[in-house]
């Protein structure tokens, strides 16, 4: 008699759909960060938030940065104890460790009514967010195809953005309510979010490569074979193990400590340090390239800075949130077929365009005897729409797949943490001086933005490899022939198409699994063909 699909692992799904409802879990992960992210941004400029919590006026315009920018220093946080837990419970139970602190974060902020109390609430909102934010991406790119990891990573940043669209349109819905329910309810539709996560990461499978990484190999290889379609025995799935365990093996014997790693003792033959700065130095490009400006503070920059009234400024930054969803639902089937190093340098070049026109815009709307004062600050309104677009591109996704792919097995966890460590600590410094930068610099704030975005360009130019249409293996087995540092030069590092010495090294795998396993089908029937003679 057949199992029910109830009582089924996964409720029987394989292939294409446990894939499906991985990223479907990963995507709520990445819509709730997005969401979270967006929601403050209408909240520091309500009314009633203002009064209830003493914040009017600009002498308190240093605290305002703290309250929104603390959230920051939580995800930090987050990220270090993903860090520390990610390796020791898995995958999906650390996500669901940083939603049930996320719950709590959320509760807390809606029924804020002091400063301590606001301020209290976005730490622990901002620890839960850290540890799913390093965790989900690992998660989904451990469990995912080599032909389209980088799309449903990309797939789950354009939805993080639609989180972050959503947001905006419910803080200019409510601001139309006012009062204590206007910023109140926001903060509260978080828990939507955390609710989906609860009902479905406990019944998905764990990463193979977190379980093979920890004697784990008989599930391993069924959640691989799942994955795949296919049976535990099929040649494909026992390559693709064996391809793993060697290089869970390899990187364990060459593998160095944090120790070591901060004293600059290291060993050859993995790269570790290269790759580890490789990959948190594509969060750092993300936020001094100056998104969260706009993120957090947009419809404050457009009161500010172009002198809009704040229904205008709302209305704005939520039109501008969708024109971001668009640019960033266009990347994701893009990364595999045009590849990270030209879509984040695309998308860094009209971010460098945009702050450019701005500043210049900006210097003459606020030049004394200018005649179009009013006329040159609005036309600067295109340009800060057009950088979401740019940036949605590329440096929106990218740097969340890039350090779940450059880092090897044993080292992804660590160097997902360290990456979104850096993204956080570095989204700090951006939030914390936006409003301080523009209420003293004026037009001259933007000028810091310029310079950073041209500095970026390059940087991954120099020194970032591809990594589209590579499997993980492969680039492990690309920094153990120690690549050039300065590689713009190497086709096989610049390559979108997958360099063929891989593809052949991966045919010669599959071939000789298939060969092992005739000979072992071979003796299992030699031995029980002596074992019916002698019977």
């Amino acid at each position: 008699m057949e199992t029910p699909r109830s009582k089924q692992p996964y409720f029987g799904l394989k292939g294409k759909w446990l894939t499906f409802w991985i990223t479907l879990a990963c995507a709520t992960d990445m819509t709730l960060f997005g969401y979270d992210q967006g929601v403050f941004s209408g909240v520091v400029i309500s009314k009633d938030y203002l009064d209830t919590h003493n914040l009017n006026g600009p002498e308190n315009t240093s605290i305002l940065s703290i309250i929104t920018s603390i959230y920051t220093i939580g995800c930090f946080f987050g990220a270090i104890t993903a860090f520390y837990i990610g390796e020791v419970i898995g995958r999906k139970k650390t996500v669901l460790v940083g939603t049930g602190i996320m719950t709590i974060g959320a509760i807390l902020q809606t029924s804020s009514f002091s400063v301590p109390h606001m301020i209290v609430a976005r730490i622990v909102t901002g620890i839960g967010n850290g540890i799913n934010t390093a965790t989900a991406p690992v998660w989904q790119t451990e469990t995912s195809k080599v032909h389209n990891r980088g799309m449903l990573v990309m797939l789950e940043m354009g939805l993080n953005i639609f989180g972050f669209s959503l947001s905006n349109w419910v803080n200019y819905g409510m601001s139309f309510v006012g009062g204590s329910i206007g910023w109140r309810l926001p903060l509260s539709l978080q828990l939507i979010f955390c609710f989906i996560l609860f009902a479905t990461i406990p019944w998905l499978p764990e990463s193979p490569r977190w379980l093979l990484a920890h004697g784990r190999e008989t599930e391993a290889s069924q959640i691989l074979a799942d994955l795949e379609d296919k049976p535990v025995d099929d040649p494909y799935v026992v390559a693709e193990r064996q391809e793993i365990a060697f290089s869970i093996d390899y990187e364990r014997k060459n593998a160095i400590n944090w120790g070591d790693l901060f004293r600059g003792r290291t060993k050859t033959g993995t790269k570790t340090i290269r790759r580890l700065v490789l990959g948190s130095g594509t969060q750092a490009m993300q936020q001094f390239g100056g998104i969260n400006i706009m993120s957090y503070y947009l419809p404050t920059v457009l009161i500010q800075s172009v002198k809009l009234d704040e229904s205008m400024a709302r209305l704005i930054a939520a039109c501008a949130s969708v024109a971001y969803l668009v640019a960033s639902l266009i990347a994701a089937p893009l990364v595999e077929k045009v590849g990270r190093r030209i879509m984040m340098m695309v998308s860094t070049a009209i971010q460098l365009l945009c702050f450019l026109l701005v500043t210049i815009l900006l210097y003459f709307a606020e030049k004394p005897d200018y005649l179009h004062k009013i006329e040159v600050a609005k036309s600067s309104v295109v340009w800060f729409v057009i950088y979401y677009m740019g940036f949605g591109l590329g440096m929106l996704g990218i740097p969340w797949l890039y350090p779940t792919e450059i880092n090897s097995l044993p080292m992804r966890t660590k160097g997902a943490a360290v990456a979104t460590m850096t993204n956080w600590i570095t989204n700090f410094v951006v939030v914390e001086i936006t409003p301080i930068g523009i209420q003293t610099l004026g037009w001259r704030f933007y000028i810091i933005w310029v310079v950073t975005n041209a500095f970026f360009l390059p940087i991954i130019w120099l020194f970032y490899p591809e990594t589209a249409n590579r499997t993980l293996e492969d680039l492990d087995a690309y920094y153990r022939e120690n690549p050039p540092l300065v590689l713009h030069r190497d086709r096989d590092s610049t390559s979108v198409r997958r360099p063929e010495k891989f593809v052949e090294a991966q045919g010669r795998d599959i071939e000789e699994a298939a060969n092992n396993l005739r000979r072992r089908g071979s003796i299992l029937v030699h031995d029980a063909a002596e074992k019916s003679l002698s019977d």
